[in-house]
């Protein structure tokens, strides 16, 4: 019986968890998603990409947000059976509160390994997929980057300026500037620019490139600087890269990498280059070890969240002051997610940023049970 009754009330938990949060990330990701829009209309990557790019990153969204949607679908259950009478079932077949409570906190692990896997495996590994979209595309939407009368530098390497374009597609009056050599100073740059009255864009075994119809070119080689004109080239544009970010950041490493850094770093060693993604130094192996925190720390706040929500159960609805205490517990539980949340950016940093973060749920955790195994071991 008693087993019974434990497994209808989780499968009531998770059935609400499941609804909630991925109602819940489903609209953050549509907000997201047109957010990212400007990968078309700015940076110059297609429609795949861009659908690709932002299915990628929902496991993100959800793995956010599990934690807040964990406790309010506990609380949720927990309310509604007490408002129900059902948790009198709990009680009449002997069932005692700390009983109960221990169940709860033992369910709440089950959520806790989840985000573990979520945050530790595959968000990182869905975020690694989502810069290779990026990182392997080319400028495949270039016709939307172009705005007549604009100089446009979406495109690394290269701007661009277009007076006009006529209805049937032909480009007038263009300018392009490459820059082939970044130097930094004049005399080590290498530079060339280029001028037609007339451009078409075509497409040709996956190349894109502009045919520019008479027009001059100015090459500037450092200091030096060469002009000639012509009838008609070809501007190969498949060699430019957009402006997005390619390479992986530490979130979208994998842990076999994170730990190789901290390893290396508590070696005393300077700098070096990991599995050719991170450079391993003083300022990266803090942002790394923050990361791995994250991962596999940061999580045990679930269990802590499992126990505060149990205090709901702790005063009748009858009581006159019920409705307030379930404010002010809502309340502290969402002030113990914010502190978690902020505590988390400084683990790493520092000794006590680290202390406080790893700390503060076990310290509170440990205090709340101690209270409630002193008050209902009897």
């Amino acid at each position: 019986m008693k087993k019974l009754l434990f497994i209808h009330f989780f499968k009531d938990t998770l059935k609400f968890f499941i609804i909630i949060n991925l109602s819940i990330a489903l609209i953050v990701w549509v907000i997201q998603a047109v957010n990212y829009l400007d990968f078309v209309s700015e940076d110059g990557h297609g429609l795949q990409v861009y659908f690709s790019y932002t299915l990628l990153n929902f496991p993100k969204i959800f793995q956010r947000i599990l934690p807040f949607i964990f406790f309010i679908s506990l609380i949720y259950q927990l309310k509604a059976y007490e408002e129900n009478n059902e948790l009198l079932i709990f009680w009449t077949i002997g069932i005692n509160k700390l009983y109960f409570i221990n169940m709860v906190i033992l369910y709440s692990f089950l959520f806790f390994l989840f985000q573990v896997i979520l945050t530790s495996y595959i968000t990182p590994k869905s975020q690694d997929a989502a810069r290779s979209v990026i990182r392997n595309s080319n400028i495949d939407f270039f016709p939307s980057l172009i705005k007549e009368g604009k100089f446009i530098d979406a495109v690394k390497n290269l701007t661009i300026f277009i007076e006009s374009r006529d209805p049937e597609g032909n480009y007038k009056n263009i300018f392009l500037k490459e820059l082939i050599e970044d130097g930094g100073t004049q005399e080590t740059t290498r530079s060339q620019v280029i001028y037609a009255k007339k451009g078409i864009l075509k497409t040709e075994n996956n190349r894109k490139y502009l045919e520019l119809l008479n027009g001059k070119i100015v090459n500037n080689n450092y200091t030096e600087l060469t002009t000639f004109s012509f009838t008609k080239i070809e501007f190969n544009l498949s060699k430019f890269d957009s402006k997005s970010t390619t390479y992986p950041k530490i979130q979208e490493l994998k842990n076999k990498t994170l730990f190789r850094c901290i390893n290396y770093y508590s070696k005393g060693k300077k700098s070096k280059l990991i599995d050719n993604v991170l450079t391993c130094n003083k300022n990266s192996s803090t942002h790394v070890k923050e990361e791995i925190f994250k991962r596999f720390y940061k999580p045990i706040i679930i269990p802590l969240l499992a126990l505060l929500t149990c205090l709901i159960i702790m005063i009748p609805k009858e009581h006159p002051k019920f409705n307030k205490f379930r404010i002010v517990l809502f309340l502290v539980i969402i002030t113990v997610i914010i502190i978690s949340e902020v505590s988390s950016r400084y683990a790493g940093q520092n000794i006590f940023g680290t202390s406080f973060f790893i700390l503060f749920p076990l310290i509170l955790f440990l205090m709340i049970y101690t209270y409630l195994f002193n008050r209902l071991k009897t």
